[in-house]
């Protein structure tokens, strides 16, 4: 075995990651052992199956991506905020430059939307589970897993390099000759089987657990949003899948997809990555706009203006963005007339975006508006996102984007329509929804203290950029002249990163003061909701509802609090059946994991007892006879009891 490939040599700053990512988790091993809680973390979180604490899990992974992610961003800010700096050097700035756009994608949007999934979609459609809770615990642990695997890259071997999208021939292994790229390829398989296996749990249960009365045209409009974002899942992923697994066979194996000899072509993969890439977008992007529509409906007191022509707006949205991919290559050389036509479908996925931007305003036209933290930051996605959109048109004209194409304009482009229509979003979701989940609310003034750093400091970054794009100042530069003329705007966006950074350093504290000093809420409806989801108990008992609530109207809680409409036509508890806890999601896992690695190196045998492992753990699930269980009647009339007293269960 040669040692050398785990070897990272480098800076400074790498071997002092290995040093901190060592302390860290022996710090996290003594810590668990000391305060003895290995007992509880096993029963309680590794084995849970309970749609809550999955989400919650995916919430934790993904403010942790967020870190990680966000480190990244402030080494390329500072190495490009003067010329010719020396910080980072350029093999260290293509790996960071990589990770950062994965991570934040792919490890920190996803997951945090699906974390919000998790916890709210079963609460909205009035449902005490997902259809497959221990589905559900496959998909967390194979998505933790695979992030877990791309981020030892950084110490181990080596992180990938060319790119988030990764074009050949630039992530074949002549050009990237290090294991990064292996990396790449098995860690995102992995984590997308996850985030496949999510798509189809939430059609499922959307389609057939929703409460009695709810009909299709009767939900929520983030329930909405989440199942037109699963049904890009199921179409888009396997994409990936296929792509990442012909990737991983030119590289291990020596085949020749992607490369322009025996009859291989470098642009499929551009083809086949932007098939899902575009999509991908969406599946960030749409569950942000549910989670704004319900925000601008609670804070306005008003139903939401054009429901119907919100969910037509979002399936044509899905539909089209499925006829836009090629508009990433406009320069690859693919005629005028295949331009011509990516160019207006482009430009048509604008119409139905404008309609819900539209909706918007006309819900909070003559709205008696509440401007709390989530309200704040949903106000502020769509001024924008409209800045990002109209510049997505400008990209969108091919012609125009032969000037505009690979350079810091784009850059500028996809941060003003990803952060605030996916960051802001689940910023503002996790305001909105963190008193439901742990019975109190974060405190606002530090909220609104976190939101105008975050706000401000994002246009200070990301706007400089249009103009850095016009100067001619081409992406992922790692150092220029001073002779551009491109250092005092550089220098500009630098010091909006470090605002960015203290916005969400004062989010972090905000959730560590009110844990401790915040009050708690005992009303269960603390902004005065309109969906289910409020109609419970806070924090949210096992079963989510002990009696199942009975749907009349769309916003069937404000239908029960303002016309006296019943939630309830049967007020007699009953046993309740709920799914037991299981240990196997968590070692399908770790042995995924383990395979990932082993391949990552070539590690054959390794490797091969890996992949026999996972067929003996999916086996005994197969065969695993574990019905759940039911809660009794008794102990369900003494838990709704206490949680009516505001005690805690």
């Amino acid at each position: 075995m040669d040692l050398d490939k785990f070897k990272v040599h480098g800076e400074p700053l790498i071997y002092g990651a290995m040093i901190s990512i060592a302390l860290a988790t022996i710090g996290i091993l003594v810590g668990l052992t000391y305060f003895k809680k290995w007992g509880y973390l096993w029963r309680e979180w590794l084995t849970t199956v309970d749609h809550k604490k999955i989400g919650i899990m995916y919430i934790l992974a993904a403010l942790l991506m967020l870190f990680r992610g966000g480190v990244d961003a402030m080494m390329m800010r500072l190495q490009t905020a003067a010329p010719e700096m020396k910080f980072l050097d350029a093999q260290h700035y293509n790996e960071v430059f990589t990770t950062h756009g994965l991570i934040m994608i792919l490890f920190m949007a996803m997951p945090f939307i699906i974390g919000l999934m998790n916890v709210i979609i079963p609460l909205q459609i009035g449902a005490r589970d997902v259809a497959f809770p221990r589905l559900n615990a496959v998909s967390f642990w194979l998505f933790f897993m695979g992030a877990m695997l791309l981020n030892i890259s950084f110490v181990i071997g080596g992180s990938p390099d060319a790119g988030w999208s990764a074009y050949f021939p630039l992530a074949s292994l002549e050009f990237s000759p290090t294991v990064g790229n292996n990396y790449y390829s098995l860690a995102l398989q992995i984590s997308g089987i996850g985030t496949l296996i999510t798509g189809v749990n939430f059609i499922v249960t959307i389609l057939k657990m929703r409460a009695p009365g709810m009909t299709l045209m009767k939900m929520p409009m983030f329930t909405w949003s989440v199942l037109i974002t699963n049904v890009i899942i199921v179409f888009a992923f396997p994409v990936l899948t296929i792509a990442l697994a012909m990737m991983m066979f030119d590289r291990l194996f020596g085949s020749q997809f992607f490369t322009m000899d025996s009859g291989g072509m470098d642009m499929l993969w551009a083809n086949l990555f932007w098939v899902w890439g575009h999509p991908e977008v969406y599946i960030v992007i749409l569950p942000a706009f549910g989670i704004y529509s319900e925000i601008i409906a609670t804070f306005s007191k008003k139903n939401l203006y054009g429901y119907t022509s919100m969910v037509f707006s979002m399936l044509i949205i899905s539909l089209l963005s499925f006829l836009v991919w090629a508009h990433h290559f406009y320069t690859m050389g693919q005629g005028a007339m295949v331009n011509s036509f990516f160019s207006i479908t482009t430009m048509a996925i604008a119409v139905p975006t404008g309609v819900k931007i539209f909706n918007w305003l006309f819900t909070l036209r003559k709205g008696r508006i509440t401007f709390t933290t989530p309200m704040l930051y949903t106000l502020a996605f769509i001024p924008i996102f409209t800045i990002g959109g109209v510049t997505g048109v400008m990209l969108a004209m091919a012609s125009a984007d032969y000037q505009y194409h690979n350079t810091m304009f784009l850059v500028a482009h996809f941060h003003y329509v990803l952060i605030p229509g996916a960051v802001f979003a689940v910023i503002a979701g996790f305001h909105y929804w963190f008193p439901k989940v742990f019975g109190f609310r974060l405190n606002e003034r530090l909220g609104k203290h976190a939101f105008w750093w975050i706000i401000i400091s994002f246009n200070v970054t990301f706007f400089p950029m249009f103009f850095l794009g016009l100067m001619g100042m081409t992406r992922r530069l790692y150092t220029y002249s001073k002779e551009s003329g491109f250092g005092p705007l550089n220098m500009l966006s630098f010091v909006g990163a470090v605002g960015l950074a203290i916005g969400f350093v004062i989010l972090v504290y905000n959730i560590y003061w009110s844990t401790r000093y915040m009050p708690r809420d005992t009303t269960n409806d603390p902004w005065d909701g309109r969906t289910l989801e409020w109609a419970t108990h806070s924090p949210i008992p096992l079963y989510n509802f002990a009696i199942v609530p009975k749907v009349e109207t769309r916003d069937a809680l404000w239908s029960a609090k303002q016309e006296n409409i019943p939630l309830y036509t049967d007020t007699k508890y009953t046993k309740i059946h709920m799914p037991s806890n299981t240990g196997k999601p968590f070692i399908l896992g770790v042995v995924f994991f383990f395979l990932g690695f082993f391949l990552v190196f070539s590690m054959w045998i390794p490797a091969i007892v890996a992949g026999i492992g996972i067929l003996v753990v999916l086996a005994f699930m197969s065969f695993d006879k574990d019905q759940g269980y039911y809660i009794p009647v008794e102990e369900v009339i003494a838990t709704e009891k206490k949680l009516m007293r505001g005690e805690t269960v």
